[in-house]
């Protein structure tokens, strides 16, 4: 598939947001202090990868397949670590990072919402409505850990 100027100046871009997601959680999930939240950190951290790595796909004329978007956050329910009565610094910074977190993921949503509507191809707009869906999941996830630490 050729893409237009355009179009490859979009995927572009996308691809140097979703390094960033990536490069941010790396580095939230060396600083978090819950275990709980370094592994949902990591787990965010890799599909932002595969995300990046879907992108670099289509910049290379190859569109891969996804499956229809599914909400994917049913199986997360998130243990307590923290009561909703500590006030650490520990859980203040884990706070911290969730909130910023759930801020980048709202960015990154809105922006795909915004960037699919550059394409008439159907399988790539279906590709980024598919990587929307889960930068969506994604903040739903750290949300539920805000919500079961008594973060929210």
């Amino acid at each position: 598939m050729q893409l237009t100027e355009k179009e490859t100046t979009v995927i572009k871009d996308l691809q140097t947001q979703e390094k960033t997601c990536i490069e941010k959680y790396r580095f939230y999930e060396e600083s978090a202090h819950d275990r709980q939240l370094k592994d949902l950190f990591h787990q965010i951290g890799d599909e932002e990868q595969e995300h990046f790595d879907s992108l670099g796909q289509v910049l290379k004329g190859d569109v891969p397949q996804v499956e229809a978007a599914t909400t994917g956050t049913e199986g997360y329910s998130p243990s307590t670590t923290y009561s909703s009565t500590d006030n650490s610094e520990e859980k203040q910074h884990d706070q911290f990072l969730c909130t910023d977190s759930i801020a980048t993921e709202k960015l990154v949503s809105s922006t795909y919402n915004t960037d699919l509507f550059q394409f008439a191809a159907t399988n790539i707009r279906k590709l980024l409505n598919h990587i929307q869906t889960e930068e969506q999941n994604h903040a739903e996830m750290i949300y539920k850990y805000k919500t079961a630490n008594g973060m929210a």
